[in-house]
């Protein structure tokens, strides 16, 4: 059976590696890095499904085939849900996450051990001929550790650990975190619906 192209509406080598992995061989992965022309699309959503929907309409406009855009974050329940859709900018720079997760263990300093649950949090669109035709939310319950843990992963994964582990996700492993994650989750809903659309 010929691989279904599924194109990833991001420059994100990290999350287009996680996406391939989870994906498998039925898929042929690809992202903004092999196409010339694809689009900068302005996230200016409040909301993680408003940015996602951006996405997957302006790519899928512009390609063949099914377009897949996430927008994901973490929610921690001791700054009311901050950073949220703003985690990828919270230390002030886009996409530099040293500067975020320093914020991050700034903002918690004073929060208690038994406060400091939080959430990832990922929303994935479908779309396909620039029209959203689906979309799907995962997420995963864990808390802040006190300190950065682990060299894998990217992002807060240093701090973030789910809840049934003691460490972070930067120490789990791609394996493991590829089954518990919030992307994992809604990149598996995603699959399931393009098996049955995809044709």
């Amino acid at each position: 059976m010929p691989q279904t192209t599924l194109i990833i509406a991001t420059r994100n080598a990290h999350k287009t590696k996680e996406i391939r992995q989870m994906a498998g061989d039925s898929y042929l992965v690809r992202d903004a890095n092999d196409f010339h022309d694809f689009p900068q699309v302005e996230e200016t959503g409040t909301t993680f499904l408003q940015n996602a929907t951006l996405k997957a309409e302006a790519i899928s406009s512009c390609v063949d085939g099914f377009v897949l855009s996430d927008d994901s974050g973490l929610e921690v329940d001791a700054l009311d849900g901050a950073p949220g859709v703003w985690s990828s900018s919270f230390g002030g720079e886009e996409g530099n996450h040293t500067r975020n997760n320093h914020r991050l263990l700034d903002d918690m300093r004073q929060v208690p051990q038994d406060r400091r649950s939080a959430r990832f949090v990922c929303v994935m669109v479908v779309a396909c001929k620039g029209k959203a035709r689906a979309h799907f939310r995962g997420s995963v319950e864990g808390r802040i550790l006190l300190a950065p843990s682990g060299e894998e992963g990217f992002g807060y994964d240093p701090l973030f650990a789910p809840i049934g582990y003691e460490v972070s996700f930067a120490e789990l492993g791609a394996e493991i975190k590829n089954q518990l994650s919030h992307r994992a989750r809604a990149l598996s809903a995603a699959l399931e619906w393009l098996n049955n659309h995809a044709g």
